[in-house]
């Protein structure tokens, strides 16, 4: 990934999703049975939401690789094995 593109990039999931969105994902895959609260977004809040990464596919030859559920389960994975070293 090495460049010499000193600007900067926007990095992340180009497909886009609500943050209640992530917030069921999440709770779904951890089971929880925590509620969910829905406040609606202030009135100036943007309405979207999605990095545009071309300059980081351009610039720096990068692009995800792995889509939010199979990031969000490897993450949960990687935290629950963490934990679990912790406490045991």
């Amino acid at each position: 990934m090495a460049s010499n593109y000193s600007q900067p990039v926007n990095l992340g999931n180009p497909q886009e999703f609500t943050v209640l969105d992530l917030a069921y994902l999440i709770k779904n895959f951890t089971g929880s049975t925590s509620p969910i609260v829905f406040h609606p977004a202030p009135v100036d809040d943007p309405q979207r939401r999605r990095p545009i990464i071309q300059v980081a596919k351009e610039q720096l030859n990068w692009e995800p690789m792995i889509d939010l559920k199979e990031g969000l389960e490897k993450t949960l994975a990687y935290f629950r094995g963490y934990v679990d070293a912790i406490v045991t």
